[in-house]
């Protein structure tokens, strides 16, 4: 149970009479409503309440749930006089003075946020508009009438203030009702749902009518009390139960990625899988490597760079079984080599990678979008083969890296990289090590740019890399996609 549910059962249990005992000593609604009617009448007498048409009666329709003996029915316009503010301009509007309140300064009150962008208004045009429409006093209701509907404002004492009309309905609490009580029904899931009924695909609105019509079950004025002081003590307990909750949440929501990353660790540190001895140790890998790595210089496919730095021991971060290497990530791929092209010139129904077409977390692609005659790329791209392993290296703690099924074209903030061989390096072992933990640490570690970090070319062409055996790499690959999938389906 989230704990949205959590409140809204208490709610609605509060306002069913099923939270507090009645007690057989309460003078019962059916005598507090007689007063109200009372009182209503001698106002209108005085002159200081209109007197309105008369609601219909309630029917068993309308009566959504069983209350207790002691409780009656009643329209929300038979308890309370329901009207609203005195119009004010948008030219009245000031940057200080008198509070001045829209159905959105409501609801922040309400869930105690600051007001953003709050209007004035200044003490003549207050002073004019309260002498036509009176001013709420304490104990008064207000309730939004646009936006999100019914969220309701019990008026403080000694509140100087004055709200819009249209925006905020007012409800004059003439009968002396719990307004505490009232406050906490508005917000029970079957008010909600009967305010919010209407609105359909349109902008909803709770007028005065509606208000008026509205039905709601009434308690003894004692067991309102005793109502509001139970709901007082509970809701705080909600919220220590939100704070568990969102806890747990979090843990769950990160249970699934932290168990898939421990798995990456423990794969690039090669306590995955067994080692067999009758693998090609890597050391070997690496010789046909830099064979291959040469002819492709001598045929003019890549160009040749610059000799990398031997790597200290300072710079590995972990041990390795003894017929894994480290190498650098330029050692082993093409890395450098990237072929760029004028956007212009990519053909039509050619793929193009953007960013925001690439999952976090090694997630897969969200979109595969293909080039069409009218789409018009103003920046160079990239162009890239099946089998590269493509690397974001704007926001690399995203961990965007996903391998090619096809040949295409992507932003330059992806990296094609390019194994040498398929013979001696698998794609999706270095896409693994490359959406590792140790990989992704030291890379975070090194980005530059506040608004836009990224890492930086030199730095990722000499990252370190663990280079398991050939066929280790394939052993490490499929265990690795085995225990991905068991996680998925756990955390299902």
């Amino acid at each position: 149970m989230t704990p949205e549910q959590l409140k809204a059962s208490i709610l609605q249990y509060a306002v069913e009479g099923k939270l507090v005992k009645q007690d057989s000593n309460d003078e019962p609604a059916s005598e507090l409503l007689k007063k109200i009617e009372n009182e209503k009448d001698q106002l209108i007498e005085e002159g200081k309440i209109k007197r309105s048409r008369k609601l219909s009666a309630i029917t068993d329709e309308e009566k959504p749930f069983n209350i207790p003996d002691s409780w009656e029915w009643v329209r929300l316009g038979n308890i309370f006089d329901i009207t609203s503010s005195k119009r004010v301009m948008k030219k009245e509007w000031r940057d200080s003075g008198i509070p001045f309140y829209r159905a959105r300064e409501i609801v922040s009150i309400n869930k105690n946020r600051p007001l953003k962008d709050p209007i004035f208004i200044d003490e003549d045009t207050y002073l004019k508009k309260i002498k036509i429409s009176g001013k709420p006093n304490e104990g008064d209701i207000l309730l939004t009438g646009v936006g999100t509907l019914g969220i309701p404002y019990i008026v403080p004492k000694d509140k100087k203030f004055y709200f819009k009309d249209g925006n905020i309905i007012w409800l004059k609490n003439f009968g002396n009702l719990n307004s505490e009580y009232l406050s906490w029904y508005v917000q029970c899931p079957y008010m909600l749902k009967i305010i919010n009924d209407n609105r359909g695909t349109t902008v909803g609105t709770l007028t005065i009518v509606r208000s008026k019509n509205l039905v709601i079950p009434i308690p003894p004025l004692e067991e309102q009390k005793r109502i509001v002081a139970k709901i007082e003590k509970l809701m705080p307990l909600v919220d220590e139960y939100a704070e568990s909750y969102n806890r747990l949440q979090k843990i769950d929501n990160e249970f699934e990625d932290k168990l898939k990353q421990s798995v990456l660790q423990y794969a690039m540190e090669g306590k995955l899988v067994k080692q067999n001895p009758s693998d090609e140790p890597a050391s070997e890998l690496i010789k046909k490597i830099e064979n291959e790595k040469a002819e492709l210089v001598k045929e003019g496919k890549i160009k040749k760079s610059k000799k990398l730095p031997a790597i200290t021991d300072d710079e590995k971060p972990f041990d390795i079984p003894d017929s894994w290497e480290w190498v650098r990530l330029k050692q082993i791929t093409t890395y450098g080599n990237f072929n760029s092209i004028k956007g212009s010139s990519i053909p039509d129904n050619s793929w193009v990678v953007d960013m925001k077409d690439v999952r976090k977390n090694g997630g897969g692609f969200s979109e595969i979008v293909r080039r069409k005659s009218t789409d018009i790329y103003k920046s160079n791209k990239y162009s890239f083969n099946k089998n590269a392993v493509l690397y974001g290296k704007l926001r690399p703690y995203l961990r965007k890296v996903e391998i090619a099924q096809t040949s295409g074209f992507t932003t330059t903030e992806m990296l094609p990289i390019n194994v040498v061989d398929l013979s001696t390096l698998v794609p999706q072992y270095l896409r693994y090590a490359m959406l590792s933990p140790y990989f992704v640490n030291l890379v975070n570690d090194s980005m530059y740019g506040m608004k836009m970090p990224r890492v930086g070319t030199t730095f990722l062409a000499k990252m370190v890399v663990p280079l398991p055996p050939l066929e280790e790499q394939k052993r490490i690959v499929e265990k690795v996609e085995e225990l991905q999938s068991s996680i998925s389906n756990l955390s299902k």
